[in-house]
């Protein structure tokens, strides 16, 4: 199935009152060897969407949990050819859709055309760059639309309406949006319900072709709910990391990992 039609479904069977769980997790991270079944175990305990990160020397947009899931990754050998592979190995057990997140230096290093390419030829459905200003994606737009990578961007809560209205022209598959200015990371559920319902009203009016998610500080299901009561969705990342970290590599941890990911998607589990 093409990448961007699988996301393009997945939103379509989107039942009314239910919010797509996102969960981003760094490639290669705990180990290289554990990557792609760990991957493909979120999928079946709740995800319905999966964020790839690319790890990354210099993340400047990730605090320290996504920074240390990085920093390890890394060392333990990861490259962009590892991290494409392992997105093959997932979507050889998996149909759930696979966006990769990452940095514009890497990209730059591989070559964005050839990126894209086996970026589509090893399963990828979207691609999102955090240090990559819209008004100067014109290249890479041009070769995910002819490799059929989505190309998905963020609003934050000091993204002006008309760039807003903007990048929703220029986005295919869904919008970021974070829910706080500063990089990513659990904060505290009120902090973020203080300001988020002023910054989604805004999202509402101005982005109006593109599904919202929104992410950045999310914690729980109590979290989730509150927080993306108006949106399509929510992403999880550096909770799940940090729950990860906790956990890897007492016996177990992965069924503990699996647990959070069903309490996030359908509540508490009696």
């Amino acid at each position: 199935m093409k990448g961007n039609r699988r996301l393009k479904m997945l939103f379509e069977r989107k039942k009314e009152n239910e919010r797509i769980l996102s969960l981003f997790l760094t490639a290669g991270y705990p180990d290289p060897g554990w990557s792609a079944e760990l991957i493909v175990g979120l999928a079946e305990h709740g995800a319905d969407l999966i964020e790839i990160g690319m790890p990354f020397s210099d993340p400047l947009a990730d605090g320290p949990t996504i920074q240390y899931s990085s920093q390890v990754a890394l060392e333990q050998g990861i490259t962009m050819e590892k991290t494409l592979q392992i997105v093959q190995d997932v979507r050889a057990q998996t149909d759930i859709p696979l966006i990769l997140m990452g940095y514009t230096n890497p990209l730059i290093s591989y070559g964005v055309e050839r990126f894209c390419e086996d970026a589509v030829k090893a399963g990828a459905d979207g691609l999102i760059i955090s240090d990559l200003p819209p008004e100067e994606s014109g290249l890479l737009r041009s070769s995910t639309r002819m490799a059929g990578l989505s190309m998905i961007f963020l609003v934050a809560p000091n993204t002006p309406d008309e760039r807003m209205r903007r990048i929703d022209e220029i986005s295919d598959g869904f919008i970021y949006c974070v829910s706080v200015t500063g990089v990513t990371g659990a904060r505290d559920g009120d902090e973020i319900a203080d300001s988020v319902d002023r910054f989604i009203e805004r999202v509402n009016r101005n982005i109006t072709r593109n599904p919202t998610l929104i992410g950045f500080g999310i914690r729980s299901r109590d979290d989730a709910i509150r927080i993306s009561k108006n949106v399509d969705g929510f992403i999880v990342g550096s909770s799940l990391i940090d729950l990860i970290r906790e956990s890897y590599p007492n016996s177990g941890w992965d069924k503990k990992v699996y647990s959070f990911v069903k309490q996030l998607k359908i509540g508490n589990i009696k």
